[in-house]
């Protein structure tokens, strides 16, 4: 990827803020529509692609997406079309979050009570999108209902959040429908291909961002002061709810937005098997089906010789504030508790993230708030035609996905586009 040189009080016609998927399509949709205009795309951490992260791994011979991992609405979803540009290779196989492998602590008649308190809680879910007033999901849940837990739990791996932090209004602007797909080679290492060629400047966190000029942007950066025409920021909202960018004039609305619509936590664990022909290729596991304190595990997935545990949540928060060590332990134990207790023998850490720790994310997607729905378009407005905003908490209708983030980002640089004239 090209490293642009960007010297103090450098000057620019477009700078991004933020090299993750809305970024990196803002940057490609402003080289393509003007390939005249001088962009440079400002990146905190030191690697492109934000959320969405691949690395790999020699123990297992195979790629691992430690960020977004599933192509959701994949018949329309735009990254499917850039991964296959790619010579990437797309894996059809159905996700198999709704089946217990073998039943394990789900025995069938739990199975079936299950999706009876489900359908019931999503039917007044959706009655409730049409009420007036917004309040937390949790509102609808039945007392005593003993699947209560577990549909916390699964609020936790789609907001990263509880039921009681999530707004039902926004629920209803949801709109990402179809197949979930993956890519083999990895989600995150297509977003970061995807930014190939495009002007990023990695280990540059902005600080400040001084939009009191006529018609100029002035951006602070460890590397110096950089003068833009416009800009495009994109970086998350609890980066921007602890106003780790400093905006002149301050801009209370935005902080305000961000703060209704917080990132949610959800962190993996993967564990390498070392006896893996044991367990069959994508299968998965439900670690207590009772609690709303329980992990979510893929087995083999693609077949690769590992266990893809997924935590949210106050669970996820509180296994990441203990370690990686933690979260392992904590795994083991519940897949222990299904598999056999000599199954700890037979696996081991490999890699744990830790999304909340990462300084220029602080988190994973963006949930609302109860009252807080109105907040993503806030939070999308542009700011005296100089100032133009995107990610996925601002998307009305595929929040908390990279395709969100993505569309986002094209929004923001047609924006930018119409603003800037010849």
């Amino acid at each position: 990827m090209q490293v642009p040189d960007v010297p103090g009080s450098g000057e620019v016609d477009v700078a991004v803020i933020g090299a993750g998927a809305a970024g990196l399509a803002a940057a490609r949709q402003l080289a393509e529509r003007r390939p005249s205009l001088r962009v440079v795309v400002l990146e905190a951490a030191d690697r492109p692609g934000g959320r969405a992260h691949t690395v790999d791994r020699p123990e297992i011979g195979a790629p691992l997406d430690l960020g977004c991992g599933w192509l959701h609405g994949a018949e329309h979803n735009p990254w499917l079309p850039i991964a296959e540009r790619l010579g990437f290779h797309i894996d059809r196989t159905l996700p198999p979050w709704n089946v217990q492998y073998r039943d394990l602590g789900f025995p069938p008649d739990d199975q079936r009570a299950y999706e009876r308190a489900s359908a019931a809680f999503y039917t007044r879910l959706s009655e409730a999108q049409r009420d007036p007033a917004d309040r937390s999901q949790a509102t609808l849940l039945r007392p005593d209902d003993p699947w209560n837990g577990l549909l916390n739990a699964v609020s936790t791996y789609v907001s990263g959040a509880e039921l009681d932090e999530a707004s039902i209004h926004d629920t209803a602007h949801y709109r990402v429908h179809g197949s979930d797909w993956r890519i083999t080679e990895g989600y995150g290492r297509t977003v970061a291909q995807f930014g190939d060629g495009l002007p990023v400047a990695l280990s540059t966190p902005v600080s400040a961002i001084d939009h009191g000029w006529a018609g100029q942007v002035w951006l602070e950066t460890p590397r110096g002061t950089i003068r833009a025409r416009a800009a495009i920021v994109t970086v998350s909202t609890n980066v921007l709810a602890s106003e780790a960018i400093r905006f002149v004039p301050a801009l209370p609305e935005k902080i305000a937005a961000a703060q209704g619509l917080p990132l949610g936590l959800a962190n993996k664990v993967f564990l390498e098997l070392v006896t893996p022909d044991e367990l069959p290729k994508d299968a998965h596991l439900i670690g207590n089906v009772r609690a709303t304190r329980t992990g979510a595990y893929h087995l083999r997935p693609f077949g690769r010789p590992v266990i893809e545990g997924y935590f949210g949540g106050h669970l996820a928060r509180d296994l990441e504030a203990a370690g990686e060590a933690a979260a392992a332990a904590f795994a083991l134990d519940e897949l222990a508790g299904l598999l056999g207790s000599d199954f700890r023998r037979r696996a081991r850490l490999l890699i744990c993230t830790q999304w909340g720790k990462v300084a220029s994310i602080r988190g994973s997607y963006a949930y609302a708030r109860p009252g807080a729905t109105g907040q993503r378009a806030v939070l999308a407005a542009p700011v005296n035609d100089r100032l133009f905003f995107a990610g996925e908490a601002t998307s009305p209708d595929a929040f908390t996905t990279a395709r969100g983030a993505y569309e986002t980002g094209i929004r923001a640089a047609g924006e930018a586009l119409s603003c800037l004239g010849d």
